[in-house]
């Protein structure tokens, strides 16, 4: 047969193979990062990771994506192992925690300063400020690249046994903490028997009474219903903030071209953005629903508020040194505004 004779035939077989390489060379092109969170897209922590993914398939027109893996699942559940996962090549990128770095990060010890930022006006001037900038060199130095802020919270302390409203009131009562030596430091000062697990196991022991109580942002009580477990009690102390870090793996990093890592910053940047003021906005619909299913909620005075500062003050004169004095020095200009 003599093929001339079917132009039409051969530009529609010439069309479909131009679109089959197309196909595979944008296969080819295609890449997918992991990114993992310790909690789910019920919480606002995993709705960051998810908005970033969202942000990222969508202005690459899915050349690069973000596979979330929620409740820690690429570390087999041990949150404070995320971090040298993602240093090691494990994992390719995470919203995380500062608390559950700061085992091999020590810097990132400033947020849990006991009643070292007073409210979030103060978070704001550190996290953007000189003692940030900071935080996240001491990051990188670690090879991890840092890319941008979120947010947990304020954490808030709740029990079984009663109401908390002073130092003394915590003596003797076991308390569930993350893996962190400075929350062990911290409830030791206050009298209390910190006890250290994961978020995996915590809520079992809640429900079991193996712990007294735990600490944790409102968002993350009032989503996980802990006062489902007995945890009756609600004490607002504003004792210690958790930002959130959005990270890549350095080698990753430095495999992106100029315009993905471009692209992976500023989505970055605007998911975090995005659900700082989500959680913010939040907050007292959610107090106001914990108050509704019955929680008994302490609001602390000024004098109350000054006894457990004054209760963990050793804390700061054993911690300091290990997070770095210039950074701590350079946070509370960042909140004084110099």
């Amino acid at each position: 047969m003599n093929s001339s004779r079917h132009p039409t035939r051969l530009a529609a077989l010439a069309g479909v193979a131009a679109v089959s390489l197309t196909l595979s060379v944008s296969a080819v092109q295609a890449r997918e990062l992991s990114v993992s969170t310790v909690l789910s897209d019920a919480f606002p922590w995993g709705q960051a990771a998810e908005k970033w993914a969202e942000l990222v398939a969508e202005r690459s027109d899915g050349e690069l994506t973000l596979r979330v893996y929620p409740n820690s699942q690429l570390v087999n559940g041990d949150q404070t192992r995320e971090f040298s996962a993602m240093r090691s090549g494990l994992i390719d990128a995470a919203v995380g925690s500062t608390i559950n770095w700061s085992p091999q990060v020590p810097e990132l010890n400033l947020f849990s300063l006991p009643f070292f930022m007073a409210d979030l006006d103060a978070v704001d001037a550190v996290t953007g400020g000189a003692a940030g900038e900071m935080v996240f060199s001491a990051i990188e130095s670690r090879g991890v690249v840092p890319l941008a802020w979120g947010e947990n919270g304020f954490r808030q302390l709740s029990n079984s046994r009663g109401s908390i409203d002073e130092p003394g009131d915590l003596d003797g009562l076991k308390i569930r903490v993350v893996g962190s030596p400075l929350f062990q430091d911290t409830f030791t000062a206050l009298g209390a028997n910190p006890t250290q697990m994961s978020w995996a196991d915590a809520k079992p022991a809640l429900t079991t009474g193996a712990v007294d109580g735990q600490e944790n942002p409102l968002s993350v009580f009032d989503v996980a219903r802990i006062d489902q477990v007995g945890q009756e009690h609600l004490t607002l102390w504003n004792y210690m903030n958790d930002p959130l870090v959005f990270a890549v793996n350095q080698q990753v990093w430095d495999s992106l071209s100029a315009e993905e890592r471009t692209l992976l910053r500023e989505a970055a940047e605007e998911a975090g953005a995005w659900e700082i003021e989500m959680t913010r906005e939040q907050e007292p619909e959610r107090l106001a629903a914990i108050k509704e299913r019955g929680v008994t909620v302490i609001e602390l005075d000024e004098t109350q508020h000054q006894a457990f500062i004054e209760a963990t003050e050793s804390v700061h004169d054993e911690w300091v040194p290990r997070i770095g004095s210039e950074i701590v020095e350079a946070a509370r200009a960042d909140m004084q505004g110099e």
